[in-house]
């Protein structure tokens, strides 16, 4: 990481005295597992020291669907966030600045104290565009702070609970899942939103149901018996058709069956999850621990997936995992879009005790006419890309250094110019319906 000129002294300064603060709470600022969480030979700064912050710099990007930022401090210490709102990339920036009054000035360290203030004074309660806003400084603040003590944020969260983070990929067809095991994954989720060539209608007959049947038993015949499977509804169907689709896919026992309808009914999404033995995964919409304690209390699914670009950041994200905790609830987060964000993500994976698996970015907003070498892994994004071995992401030499451990990649805004916003695609049912998305 590169800091201006003139912060070189000061910061030599700081290290100084970063490092005698260290040796003085060193005994009290040791974790169970013997890792510091104060490091004085890697801290930026001493935690005596003031801090504020001094700018917010939002970078689209749309080749991710997605909005990365970078946070300023005078301490010349730079965080980065992602939040986003997919298809909604110039609303999403409009409410990041909303925030920037508010931040400037204020000591980034204060992470609980300034989610609170930005969530709870907003007034309106709940909204995806306040919480994806939110996600983007709240992230770029952990950050800070770890750079800061010279720590992982996954050590200022408690400490690390397992050494790798296992990942999935996603295919749709046997060919693709030849794929996806060829890339060194040892579990995927498969698509299901159409059939012989159509969308669900609101009642389905026998030869579309057989027609995702044959699909999907080809995928199981591919990849075998060992390799897990989820199954990916999105939502798409009408709770009759997809109750249709979940008992018809029972003998192929998948993995989860993903948001089988819109959470928006999620009493009756308690019903179908009774009636399948084959567990319930949703969460990808919803958005702070209010919504899914709502969720985990009426059963409707028993393994959440929330996007920490969505959902209130790193802590929102800790939080929910916390309430699942308790209500024996598995975490599979969803994080599809930037890399920034799936890292922060993982910071919290590595935490918690009730971690499942994890998503990846895909790059289905890359143009087609693509002259940049990009990758799911951060190729592009970051300069130093992730590394994935068997099926998973190993937290030693990935995402192991101060903050997130990570670093934007000094071509990043020029990678990205002049690449449209995307947008979601339009789904329409025979007739000219509009269809569920």
């Amino acid at each position: 990481m590169k800091y201006q000129s003139n912060f070189s002294r000061r910061n030599w300064i700081k290290r100084i005295s970063a490092g005698m603060a260290g040796l003085l709470i060193a005994e009290q600022a040791t974790a169970k597992n013997g890792t510091e969480v104060f490091n004085p030979t890697r801290a930026l700064i001493a935690p005596v020291d003031n801090m504020k912050i001094t700018k917010l710099e939002i970078i689209p990007v749309h080749s991710c669907r997605t909005i990365f930022i970078k946070m300023h401090t005078d301490a010349g210490i730079i965080g980065i966030g992602e939040g986003t709102v997919e298809g909604r990339i110039s609303t999403t920036i409009a409410a990041i600045k909303e925030l920037e009054p508010y931040l400037v000035g204020k000591d980034p360290r204060l992470v609980a104290h300034h989610w609170q203030a930005m969530y709870r004074h907003a007034f309106y309660r709940g909204g995806i565009i306040l919480t994806s806003a939110l996600s983007a400084v709240d992230i770029a603040m952990w950050d800070i702070k770890g750079k800061a003590l010279g720590v992982p944020v996954y050590e200022l969260l408690g400490g690390l609970t397992r050494d790798r983070i296992r990942v999935y990929g996603q295919a749709a067809n046997p060919e693709e899942a030849k794929k996806v095991l060829a890339e060194g994954y040892q579990s995927m989720k498969v698509g299901v939103t159409s059939s012989r060539g159509r969308n669900s209608r609101y009642v389905e007959n026998p030869d579309f149901i057989q027609g995702v049947v044959e699909n999907i038993s080809a995928i199981r015949q591919t990849i075998g018996p060992k390799v897990d499977m989820g199954i990916e509804l999105h939502g798409d169907h009408q709770p009759q058709t997809a109750m249709l689709l979940i008992k018809a896919l029972e003998p192929f026992q998948p993995w989860f069956f993903e948001e089988a309808i819109q959470f928006q009914n999620l009493p009756l999404m308690a019903d179908m999850a009774k009636k399948t033995y084959i567990p319930f995964a949703t969460g990808e919409r919803m958005v702070t621990k209010w919504q899914f304690r709502e969720l985990l209390s009426l059963s409707a699914a028993s393994l959440l997936q929330p996007d920490v670009t969505h959902c209130g950041g790193i802590t929102e994200l800790k939080a929910i995992a916390t309430i699942a905790e308790a209500f024996y609830a598995g975490m599979l987060p969803h994080a599809k879009e930037g890399i920034v964000g799936a890292v922060a993500s993982m910071h919290v994976a590595a935490s918690i005790p009730n971690f499942v698996a994890h998503e990846l970015p895909n790059l289905q907003a890359v143009p087609k006419e693509n002259k940049v070498a990009r990758s799911y892994l951060g190729k592009s994004y970051i300069t130093k890309p992730l590394t994935m071995t068997e099926g998973s992401i190993f937290v030693k030499g990935n995402f192991d250094g101060p903050g997130l451990g990570i670093t934007l990649d000094e071509h990043l805004v020029d990678n990205e110019r002049g690449i449209p916003e995307w947008e979601f695609p339009e789904m329409w049912d025979e007739d000219g319906a509009v269809h569920d998305h």
